[in-house]
C-alpha cells in the first residue's frame, strides 16, 4: 500500500515542476529611436498639425502640456480639456536631432476612443 501511495505521490508532485515565464521588458528593451519612422501625411486627415511636430509647436498650440512624460528617448506630452484628452507620443527621428511627434492618440475623460483629428481641432481652441 505504501508503495501505491508513495508512486501517486510521485507523479502528483512531478506535475507541480517549475515553469518559466518569459523575462519582464526593461526600459532599456526601447526601441532605437533610429529606426522610427514618421507616418505619411496620407490617412491622417486632420493630424497634419500635429505629425511630425516638435513639442515646442505643441505646445504653441495647445499651451502647456498636462503632462510630460520621458522614458528613455522617448517622450508622452498629453494635452486635455473638456471634449477629450490627446497624447502625443515623441521619438527622434535620428540620433542628436530633436524628438518629433510620431503617433497621437485620443480619449473622451471617461476612457472611450474619440477621433483623433477632432480632438486635435477642439484642443487647438482651448488655449
Amino acid at each position: 500500500m505504501r508503495t501505491y501511495l508513495a508512486s501517486g505521490l510521485a507523479v502528483i508532485l512531478a506535475g507541480c515542476g517549475a515553469t518559466t515565464s518569459p523575462a519582464p521588458q526593461s526600459a532599456s528593451s526601447v526601441v532605437p529611436a533610429s529606426i522610427v519612422r514618421v507616418p505619411s501625411a496620407s490617412g491622417l486627415t486632420g493630424l497634419d498639425r500635429v505629425i511630425g511636430k516638435d513639442a515646442r509647436s505643441l505646445v504653441s498650440l495647445f499651451g502647456n502640456a498636462d503632462q510630460d512624460v520621458f522614458e528613455a528617448d522617448a517622450r508622452k506630452l498629453q494635452f486635455g480639456g473638456g471634449t477629450c484628452i490627446l497624447d502625443a507620443y515623441l521619438y527622434p527621428p535620428s540620433r542628436g536631432k530633436e524628438p518629433i511627434v510620431t503617433y497621437v492618440d485620443a480619449r473622451a475623460p471617461d476612457g472611450k476612443d474619440v477621433d483623433r483629428a477632432a480632438c486635435v481641432a477642439a484642443l487647438s481652441k482651448r488655449k
